[in-house]
């Protein structure tokens, strides 16, 4: 893992990966019926300045600001997983660690978010202020959701206990540029250990030995936080030492990217030997993985190559599970090869495999098989993929209907699910009821403000009816929340050239872009500051 690595660099990160800059508060008020809603956007943060001596550490709320910042960059890269299902399945269970321990929300009382980014090594990373990655290839190296929770319980423990912040009062102004090196030091080793070599010599020194040992250290707190976490959510505290073996089996394999002074890490058997202590402490517990866990997993693996090849690769697998035992691995398979339809444009096929999946789900369980047993609650991610299939492109027109009427249960069965909602407008769209789907984003933007995907539905529900200065109008909102602000001021020039707008429209898109013009000159003088 490389998670010391994330976490030594704050502001290293922050320039890595901030793609563009952030926009201002101020927002117009909507004309009643006039068909546009503004979004009221949060400031940009104001990094702290690395340099200062006079500042010991980083304040939660500046840490919370500085991890938005850093997402604004992540959510835009291309290996960021922004699945739905996948994003919905690792916050509930994510979350639910927290809830067992309501303290780690620090006293700004944190909103964690947890998300996936497709790479193929064994890793997960703790940004500042509570924001939590995993690889995919993690997702599918956990063997149990014990083991699952024992990664995200240890990066929840660096984010309880402020590394970050702590790190920088002890370090002060020799933190940035050996930090800076060693981040990109970090990603560069994906590309070939001699590129990785060629950065790692620009940022050796003493400084690094010191941010070594402090990373040692809160690896080993982290870890003592994570196994208390694991125990008071009832998970098994024997997944934590399990995992712990497959990183190192897994480590063999990437230890020569990087040389042994830059392993921040403290050995896997130190850290195996003093959980295996505190297990024998704890009482055993066993808790059955939940459905979720297996259709996660099966999503995250056609989502970690989606190439003919990749998809041919994960359908082998996913047929070679069949032949499991455990009715939640079946299920999980044929939910898998049914997404592989859906990439693969096969609508009849994916309908197929799905009604695999729920009649492998409901099937009496025979005798001596271990499995979860009992009646099973209706579930989201599987609900989710039904609405997949209906609303795939290939599906014929007549469809549409049962898409809709499926959508609408959905939505009222699941309330919380944010792609089941986002599927609903979709629904919507594709029956035709153009006017209908507009209202009901205007609705979500007004009580989601940071979904830009609800402003990408909104634009495409304004250009079906050909609304094309509100389409702009929507699409740049879209671009304010991921950070681009110039492409957003490009799409308000469109909306105003636009031949449908009206007076009114012309003074919201003049206000906006007043405001966007400006945040934009103060971020470029901080620049240059």
């Amino acid at each position: 893992m490389l998670a010391a690595l994330w976490l030594a660099a704050p502001c290293a990160l922050a320039q890595t990966y901030t793609s563009a800059p952030a926009v201002p508060a101020a927002s117009v008020a909507a004309k009643p019926g006039s068909g546009w809603t503004p979004l009221a956007v949060p400031p940009a943060p104001n990094l702290p300045n690395l340099g200062d001596t006079s500042r010991e550490d980083l304040s939660p709320a500046m840490e919370r600001k500085i991890g938005e910042e850093i997402m604004r960059g992540i959510r835009g890269d291309r290996d960021y997983l922004d699945d739905a299902p996948l994003l919905e399945y690792l916050n509930t269970f994510g979350n639910a660690l927290v809830a067992a321990r309501p303290s780690v929300r620090g006293e700004t009382n944190y909103d964690y978010f947890f998300f996936a980014v497709r790479d193929p090594q064994l890793n997960a990373f703790a940004l500042p202020g509570g924001f939590i990655g995993v690889h995919s290839a993690l997702v599918l190296a956990a063997q149990t959701e014990a083991e699952l929770a024992s990664v995200l319980s240890h990066e929840i423990g660096h984010v309880a206990q402020r590394h970050i912040a702590r790190m920088l009062g002890q370090q002060r102004q020799d933190a940035l540029m050996p930090l800076a090196a060693m981040l990109l030091a970090a990603l560069a080793s994906r590309a070939g250990g001699d590129v990785a070599m060629g950065v790692f010599a620009a940022g050796q020194g003493l400084a690094i030995q010191r941010q070594l040992n402090f990373g040692r250290d809160a690896e080993r707190e982290a870890d003592r936080i994570g196994f208390q976490i694991m125990g008071e959510a009832g998970f098994d505290t024997t997944g934590m030492v399990a995992f712990f073996g497959r990183m190192q089996a897994a480590s063999r394999s990437y230890s020569d990217l990087m040389p042994a002074y830059l392993q921040t890490h403290p050995l896997t058997t130190e850290r195996i030997a003093d959980i295996q202590a505190r297990i024998r402490e704890q009482p055993y517990k066993q808790r059955a993985d939940s459905l979720s866990f297996h259709l996660a997993r099966a999503r995250a693996r056609v989502l970690q190559d989606e190439s003919v090849q990749g998809l041919l690769n994960a359908k082998a697998v996913f047929k070679t599970q069949l032949e499991q035992q455990s009715r939640f691995q079946v299920t999980a398979a044929h939910y898998g090869l049914s997404f592989v339809a859906v990439k693969q444009g096969k609508p009849a096929e994916a309908q197929k495999e799905l009604d695999a999946a729920n009649a492998a789900l409901h099937q009496p369980v025979g005798p001596n098989v271990f499995t979860s047993g009992g009646t099973q609650a209706p579930n989201s991610l599987l609900t989710a993929m039904g609405l997949e299939v209906l609303l795939m492109p290939a599906q014929k027109k007549e469809v549409a209907q049962q898409a809709l009427k499926a959508a609408d249960a959905a939505r009222q069965q699941f309330p919380l699910s944010r792609g089941i909602a986002h599927q609903y407008a979709e629904a919507l769209m594709a029956a035709g009821k153009l006017e209908q789907s507009t209202v009901y984003l205007r609705e979500q933007v007004q009580l989601y403000k940071e979904e830009p995907e609800l402003y990408d539905l909104l634009a495409k529900a304004y250009a079906d009816q050909g609304k094309m200065t509100l389409q702009h109008m929507a699409l740049a909102e879209s671009y304010v929340l991921q950070g681009a602000t110039m492409a957003a001021l490009d799409q308000l020039t469109i909306a105003r050239k636009s031949t449908d707008a009206t007076f009114y429209d012309q003074a919201v898109i003049d206000a906006r872009e007043r405001e966007l013009q400006e945040k934009r000159r103060e971020q470029i003088k901080d620049q240059k500051g």
